[in-house]
């Protein structure tokens, strides 16, 4: 595969691609939605993937710093670090005008906006592009999707695995020929819209702490994913337009929404309605903000013929649910 020249790259370069992008990476107290930032860098790049500067932070959470032996970041070296709301204008400027890349992006997104939001904040992020998305459209021949493996292929050599700074430039040197490759092949970058969040939990998931170690930390482990009681009604099936939804249908979603996903699913539980992990034939509705993306979930609906809807339909759906046939 042969780059494009530097010297040519200005006149060749794809003129409906991106005019900068911002690298990013977060370490976290976790994978959950009460989770919080305890580090963050970010690379400037310019349109073809040039570093303009690069930026690096700690972050007090405020709590548990979860678990240490991935990131490396105690309670004590954490004590004196600035809290979120004291970084976000400096982390606000990094990201403005610029597309937001990372590995497996819509974590690292969601774990930013979820922090803005609690600043009362609004994070300046209208798209990401994942490196693993990009990876895929350009069948790259790794043995994984890893990071490693994405540095590995093109010889970006890692110094210090899941340390925010390093993480942020070994993706930097990575993207830069994951995009020359991109233009070069013609092929359209995978952007995806960012929702900045208007509602979100504030609250941690029942049963932890917020301070001292969290038992949900294990060595093996994330935790659990969250419970939710039985709908005790049964599936009525498939959502029909221009009528309303129906205590029992199977509801499914996928990508990001502007209301906090675990409030948007409480929600729907207390509607009457059934949050399905998964879509299958019994699925009643899919929604999503992104219906042309090619999630599993968005490509099993087409292939069930799953109706799919937009958050703002479905949130305007949720208002008047019809109690289940008796």
């Amino acid at each position: 595969m042969t780059m494009l020249d530097d010297r040519t790259t200005a006149a060749a370069w794809p003129t409906a691609y991106p005019q900068g992008y911002a690298v990013v990476d977060v370490e976290t107290t976790g994978l959950a939605r009460d989770d919080r930032i305890v580090s963050a860098a970010v690379y400037r790049l310019d349109a073809q993937g040039n570093v303009e500067d690069h930026w690096y932070t700690l972050v007090n959470p405020e709590r548990d710093p979860g678990p240490v032996w991935i990131h490396g970041l105690t309670s004590d070296l954490l004590a004196d670090a600035p809290l979120f709301p004291e970084v976000a204008a400096e982390l606000s400027a990094r990201l403005d005008g610029r597309v937001l890349v990372a590995h497996n992006a819509i974590f690292d997104w969601g774990m930013i906006a979820r922090e803005f939001a609690r600043a009362e904040r609004t994070a300046p992020v209208r798209q990401r592009l994942c490196t693993i998305a990009l990876a895929k459209e350009l069948a790259l021949p790794l043995p994984n999707l890893k990071l490693e493996s994405l540095a590995a292929h093109f010889g970006v050599v890692q110094q210090r695995a899941h340390n925010a700074l390093d993480d942020a430039r070994v993706l930097a040197e990575a993207f830069r020929p994951s995009l020359h490759a991109a233009a070069e092949r013609g092929v359209r970058l995978p952007l995806l819209e960012c929702r900045p969040l208007t509602e979100w939990v504030s609250s941690p998931a029942a049963g932890s702490a917020r301070i001292g170690r969290q038992a949900s930390y294990q060595a093996n482990g994330w935790r659990p994913s969250r419970k939710r009681p039985a709908c005790p009604y049964p599936n009525p099936g498939r959502y029909e337009a221009d009528k309303p939804l129906k205590q029992g249908m199977r509801v499914a979603f996928s990508g990001d929404t502007s209301i906090d996903r675990e409030l948007l699913e409480d929600r729907t539980v207390e509607a009457g309605l059934h949050v399905a992990s998964s879509v299958s034939r019994l699925t009643s509705l899919l929604v999503t903000n992104d219906p042309d993306s090619a999630t599993s979930k968005t490509v099993k609906a087409k292939a069930h013929g799953t109706p799919i809807v937009d958050e703002a339909a479905f949130t305007h759906l949720l208002r008047d649910v019809a109690p289940a046939d008796e």
